[in-house]
């Protein structure tokens, strides 16, 4: 079943998928493209920006199991309310650290708990949309849905990494404060609009809430840890996701190293410009899974093309080269993506849906805290 036949209620939550998904992800976009140099901006120094963004994958590591059980218990609409609250309030906080000249100590801190925001999202909306749209009768699989909400997020991101590269331009907190403003306007949207479909919530004491979480975070890590294909799936992705949480802030002054020019804007346009490349791999998923149906094999191809591009453009020295080198790895990763999630959410049981979901991401955050230390250590 295509987007477009299944019934008029799972059509309307799907939007609405798309609708808080496209905010969210224009919200958290508008400080990727200046990031790095805002913190270098705010007098650390780059070695100690790692550190800070390594905190980040400490914070996701440490929280994304409790948060899933959270949501696979009081609800998906309440981890992604308490997501919102968190990340704009420490959004706010990292403006008023660097006002005051705060050090790396206190920007880990915060970016820890910047962690707990995104973990209250991780798992909750993708288990909040596979299980309202199947309960309201939506009988197709997930690869379209999930490639058109990455194309949905990719042009939120062209226009948050564009936007924020400007604003960064004029002051580099000017976006911080944009995205703690987007962040509550959809606090106040998915407060009034959003509802827990196809999930019953569990009815418990406090007193037997610490038991009530044990047991479901028990069920949900064995289920993915002991599924093979599962495991396989969260080993890869802990490797590639290392790589991509160090890469992601190590190219901004890499790239403005190669054009050797001090422009801020063009890390903006950059992050704009890979944002495309994988909306073009969003795009391309409908055609490549008619051409190959085995989802563990589009997997391990773009897997391939994403890591050869990506090699490329560490190699290379010049600006123009490593630009087309990391577009191509865009565009796979783009493909890929997709893929994934429908791949994991067709395995996965309701009861678990949350659960499994934010451990796959702890693995991955585990790979990101290695990297972060490691590559930024090489780096």
């Amino acid at each position: 079943m295509i987007i477009s036949e299944a019934p008029a209620a799972a059509r309307q939550l799907i939007r609405r998928y798309f609708i808080y998904t496209g905010i969210y992800t224009l919200a958290a976009s508008i400080i990727w493209g200046i990031n790095t140099l805002f913190l270098l901006d705010a007098g650390l120094s780059i070695a100690e920006v790692f550190i800070a963004n390594s905190a980040f994958s400490v914070g996701t590591l440490l929280f994304e199991i409790p948060t899933g059980v959270v949501a696979d218990t009081v609800g998906r609409r309440a981890s992604f309310l308490l997501s919102l609250a968190v990340l704009s309030s420490t959004t706010l906080l990292y403006v008023w650290l660097s006002s005051v000249g705060g050090g790396v100590i206190a920007f880990s801190v915060v970016s820890v708990l910047m962690g707990l925001g995104f973990t209250f999202y991780s798992g909750a909306m993708e288990a909040w949309l596979v299980d309202g749209a199947t309960a309201l009768g939506f009988e197709g699989g997930f690869d379209q849905v999930f490639s058109r909400s990455q194309i949905v997020s990719g042009t939120a991101m062209l226009v948050g990494t564009v936007g924020g590269g400007l604003m960064g331009q004029i002051d580099l907190a000017l976006p911080y404060v944009v995205r703690a403003v987007l962040l509550l306007v959809l606090l106040a949207l998915a407060y009034k609009g959003m509802r827990d479909v196809g999930f019953r919530s569990e009815t418990v004491s406090l007193s037997e809430v610490p038991a009530a979480a044990m047991r479901i975070a028990r069920e949900g890590v064995r289920f993915g840890w002991g599924h093979r294909s599962l495991r396989l799936v969260m080993v890869a992705a802990a490797l590639q996701s290392g790589f991509l949480f160090w890469g992601w802030y190590a190219w901004q002054p890499y790239f403005l190293e190669l054009l050797e020019r001090d422009a801020v804007w063009v890390a903006g346009v950059v992050a704009a410009l890979l944002s495309v490349s994988m909306m073009v791999g969003n795009s391309i998923v409908e055609v490549v899974t008619r051409w190959c149906g085995r989802r563990t094999t589009l997997l391990l191809g773009a897997g391939a093309i994403f890591s050869l591009g990506m090699i490329g453009v560490g190699i290379v020295d010049a600006f123009v080269p490593a630009l087309l080198l990391l577009l191509l790895a865009g565009v796979a990763m783009g493909v890929q993506m997709p893929v994934r999630q429908a791949f994991v959410h067709a395995i996965v049981p309701t009861e678990q849906r949350a659960t499994v979901v934010s451990f796959d991401s702890m693995i991955s955050g585990g790979g990101g805290v290695a990297a972060h230390a490691g590559l930024g250590a090489v780096s």
